[in-house]
């Protein structure tokens, strides 16, 4: 598989040919010797007739350099030949890598002939000059209610999905493409970095089934590629993806799925080259690492590449050193919550610590931001009160309180929304909504409009005038204090309505802990 391109940059380089031998070999750190002439740093190296990709990263002295290698080092030994390509790591641009899927070489993998009329650029390039970037600020829709209502994105910015393990970092990113693809005439550019196998695989046979693939480029470095490999492949995702805005003068998205995997092969990789670690293990030059990737992504006079990055969280600590670095580079920030999805309300945005810089009055105007105060405003006096409700129950709030409960709790079931992403497991068809009925559903809830419908009724809708269709069967009209208990009768959104049904489950709720202590402490003696 990395005999294509190996041959590509072999007939691209510019010096004679420059041969040495190799040192040493330590797992994917290679030590090399050339007599006649030392390759400079990011120079790409072969060996095993170019079946060994190595890239240059330090010069130890006047005749030794240490590499890391792109590729597995099997078979490689002390006293092989190792060739210098006379050039850097290199990847194909045009318009002939539409529709194709590449590695981190530039090699296809999607078992088609390589494409054809392309031209070949180094990974390692860079920013555009501040005088060339744009300052215009413009939202990017979704068609997601959440995002569009309260964490906008912007058209040349980047986004983040902050997440651990398992809260819908990869689905919400789907849905995305799902969404902009089919309603933008850019190109769009996948980048998988240290992600499964499986999840490319299923991307590229839905993109194909849903007709996107001609406008669509994807690049992986999954899993079991070499720390090397994972490293570069952003480089290479984004070379292409400037070739689109700077020659084609197209907008362009770009994915990558996930940034937290480029900084910890970033890790691994300078624990090979022996550099002394910073705080919890990462490398001491990941905030350059990083602004290096994050930096090209700009929106400028020719056009425009807006990103959106999932971000693993490790542990879901927002403090962790890698998430910190990435937070201070986005434009909008979208933290997904562990506690939403176990409560069934997905996307598992958490609405109060997410944030967009571009949520002002300037930019998307003054009813939205307000409304979207309000919004933030209603769902924090309710986190406030979750406590209150919990320990003496509904009741004994304040009527104006038990009014901002029933709006906040309508609100949190309204901006769930089902996807077509995951159709096929939930059997709810997607739904995609406009801002403007997203914002519309906001207000009529803020007005008290829905107060006599069920919280169930806006679960897992698309525009608000759907609930009236869900409630039919159901009594339209009921006395304020039904309306504020109807969560005893939904079960399926959130399992923290049980403490807000009143007193009445308090003397059922407060035995649970015993038994559980006890089992603890019968556990503990018989071990």
């Amino acid at each position: 598989m990395r005999m294509a391109p190996a041959k590509a940059n072999m007939e691209s380089r510019t010096s004679p040919s420059n041969l040495g031998s190799v040192v040493s070999v330590r797992g994917s750190v290679v030590d090399a010797r050339f007599n006649s002439h030392l390759p400079p740093i990011y120079s790409l190296l072969h060996a095993k007739d170019g079946r060994i990709a190595v890239e240059v990263l330090a010069q130890l002295d006047a005749h030794c350099v240490r590499g890391i290698a792109l590729t597995p080092t099997e078979g490689l030994a002390r006293g092989n030949p190792v060739e210098d390509t006379g050039g850097q790591l290199k990847v194909p641009v045009g318009n002939g890598i539409l529709s194709r899927m590449f590695d981190v070489f530039g090699n296809a993998i999607d078992r088609q002939p390589a494409p054809a009329d392309v031209e070949w650029r180094t990974v390692h390039r860079a920013p555009p000059a501040l005088a060339r970037r744009s300052t215009k600020s413009e939202i990017f829709e979704t068609g997601i209610k959440v995002i569009d209502v309260l964490v906008p994105l912007e058209r040349g910015g980047k986004a983040g999905l902050f997440g651990g393990a398992g809260v819908g970092k990869t689905v919400l990113l789907t849905e995305m493409i799902h969404n902009m693809i089919e309603h933008r005439k850019g190109v769009s550019i996948f980048c998988g970095i240290g992600e499964r196998c499986r999840e490319g695989e299923e991307l590229y046979r839905d993109m194909k089934a849903a007709g996107v693939l001609p406008n669509m480029v994807m690049v992986f470095g999954q899993m079991n590629e070499p720390p090397g490999s994972r490293f570069r492949v952003g480089l290479a995702a984004l070379t292409m993806a400037e070739y689109f805005r700077d020659d084609e003068h197209r907008d362009v998205l770009l994915l990558i799925d996930n940034i937290f995997r480029f900084i910890q092969a970033g890790m691994e990789v300078s624990g090979l080259m022996g550099q002394m670690p910073s705080r919890l293990g990462y490398q001491p030059t990941m905030g350059t690492e990083l602004s290096g990737v994050e930096e090209r992504i700009a929106n400028t006079d020719t056009g425009a590449i807006t990103s959106i990055q999932a971000v693993y969280v490790p542990a879901d600590d927002l403090t962790d050193p890698a998430a910190v670095q990435t937070f201070s580079h986005l434009s909008t920030s979208i933290v997904l919550s562990r506690k939403r999805a176990s409560e069934g309300l997905f996307p598992a945005v958490d609405l109060l610590q997410s944030s967009s810089k571009m949520a002002t009055p300037g930019i998307v105007g003054d009813r939205h931001y307000l409304l979207a105060q309000e919004i933030r405003r209603t769902l924090a006096q309710y986190e406030d009160l979750k406590d209150i409700i919990a320990m003496l129950g509904l009741e004994q709030l304040a009527p104006e309180d038990r009014k901002v409960v029933a709006r906040a709790r309508r609100l949190e079931r309204f901006l769930t929304q089902p996807f077509f992403a995951t159709e096929q497991f939930s059997g709810i068809k997607g739904k995609l909504v406009s801002l403007k009925d997203s914002l519309d559903g906001c207000e009529r809830i803020l007005r008290d409009e829905f107060k006599d419908y069920p919280e169930s009724a806006l679960y897992m809708i698309g525009a608000i005038d759907e609930a009236k269709g869900k409630a039919t069967g159901k009594p339209a009209v009921k006395a304020e204090p039904d309306s504020n208990t109807a969560a005893k009768g939904d079960p399926q959104p959130a399992a923290s309505s049980n403490p807000k049904a009143g007193a009445g489950p308090q003397p059922s709720a407060e035995p649970k802990p015993k038994p559980e202590v006890e089992h603890a402490a019968a556990g503990a003696h018989e071990s």
